[in-house]
């Protein structure tokens, strides 16, 4: 189960990029330096959710795996006492 830690980073980077969105509505085509800037900051701020995407997806899997392993359990369990398996 995700870390109350990895729930805040999650919410963190999400606000910050939002923030990046505001930001990145205020900067004119001109200010090259800024727009790097920003484009720095986003992408920063895109490989932070992709961490964290990446590990959401693996307790997805590890989810899957014990869920599929309780449920051969009861079948399993079931069968040993004369249930029917339905």
């Amino acid at each position: 189960m995700r870390s109350e830690e990895s729930r805040v980073v999650g919410e963190a980077l999400l606000r910050r990029l939002q923030r990046l969105v505001t930001r990145a509505a205020t900067v004119r085509g001109g200010d090259r330096r800024q727009l790097l800037a920003l484009i720095d900051d986003v992408e920063t701020a895109r490989r932070g959710l992709l961490r964290e995407c990446a590990e959401v997806e693996g307790e997805m899997r590890q989810a899957t795996v014990r869920t599929t392993a309780i449920a051969a359990y009861l079948r399993n369990a079931q069968v040993s006492r004369g249930k029917r398996n339905n």
